[in-house]
């Protein structure tokens, strides 16, 4: 079996339930040592006393494999405890080397039912939250970086989302959180890959806790076949992006499920018009846009399926 993580150490944050279980297992197959980070709060929606028991399961669950694994049960949205997620990687393993921002909630509503604390908790969780941990791990590489005086080892893999891409009509929060995300992404992309980092970002279709209900009438699985959807389908693309393989893949968006990867393009001009004069008028935008917008239904709206051309199985 192929370990191209051996000696490298890697942080998975969420990761005591669903997506991010099966990205730490999959590390930690492909030879990392892992810290296994999870609040461990009962409700998808944040909601409930913190617990330490699914973080330590799965640290069990790769020890148990023969693999190298320590529990870490703090709130990446909180600052301090985000520093000391990621001096607790580098305490008990000597370097960081990998970070896979995965932790979310939800707390859907319609924008026009939103509380001001469903926005916040949720932006804070998923943009905060990646920025917390992002924040430390750069610093720890650059300082790595001066020390070596060259470039160094350093992995970001992000968890977006397809709902970013075109909206989901009871996700207001969560759809900005993780179009937030790909933004952060390719700005710490820009600013780290001298110092030998690169910063993805993944959008995954699984069936989790978070995603049950959205899911619950897509992909059924053949009976002794792996859920199309199922987390373990993502999980072999964040090794890859975590590896020595992905040195080139630097700020990138893909989108991944059910044994499909597709590399999203960054956005396109689809359509250019120049003034006669210094500024437009209004008549003169008139003449120009409303031919152009004339077929499409003023509400018109996509999946995120459609936008990409995937469909699900």
């Amino acid at each position: 079996m192929a370990t191209p993580l051996k000696g490298r150490t890697a942080i998975v944050t969420g990761a005591g339930r669903g997506l991010g279980r099966a990205e730490a297992l999959e590390l930690a197959r492909l030879g990392a040592a892992v810290v296994v980070n999870d609040y461990g709060q009962p409700g998808r929606d944040g909601s409930g006393a913190a617990d330490t028991g699914p973080a330590e399961q799965v640290a069990q669950e790769i020890r148990a494999a023969g693999g190298t694994a320590t529990a870490h049960t703090g709130d990446v949205a909180d600052h301090q405890q985000a520093a000391e997620l990621v001096r607790l990687a580098i305490d008990t393993y000597g370097a960081l080397d990998i970070l896979v921002n995965n932790a979310g909630i939800l707390r859907d509503r319609m924008i026009f039912s939103m509380t001001e604390d469903e926005w916040d908790t949720v932006i804070r969780v998923h943009l905060k939250g990646h920025y917390n941990t992002t924040h430390f791990a750069a610093r720890h590489w650059r300082e790595r970086s001066k020390e070596a005086g060259g470039p160094v080892y350093g992995r970001i893999v992000n968890t977006s989302s397809e709902a970013f891409l075109a909206g989901s009509a009871g996700q207001p929060n969560y759809a900005a959180a993780k179009g937030g995300i790909v933004g952060l992404t390719t700005s710490t992309a820009l600013a780290l890959a001298k110092y030998g980092v690169t910063a993805n970002v993944i959008c995954p279709r699984a069936r989790t806790r978070m995603t049950e209900d959205v899911f619950a009438g897509f992909g059924t699985p053949d009976e002794g076949r792996l859920d199309p959807l199922a987390p373990e389908h993502v999980a072999p693309l964040v090794g890859y992006l975590a590896s020595p393989a992905a040195a080139n893949v630097n700020g990138q968006l893909l989108v991944v499920h059910g044994g499909m990867v597709a590399v999203v393009e960054r956005p396109k001009v689809q359509a250019k018009f120049d003034s006669a004069k210094d500024v437009f008028t209004y008549d003169e935008l008139d003449a120009l846009l409303t031919p152009h917008y004339k077929d499409r239904p003023p509400n018109e709206t996509f999946a995120a399926a459609e936008v990409l051309g995937l469909k699900h199985d």
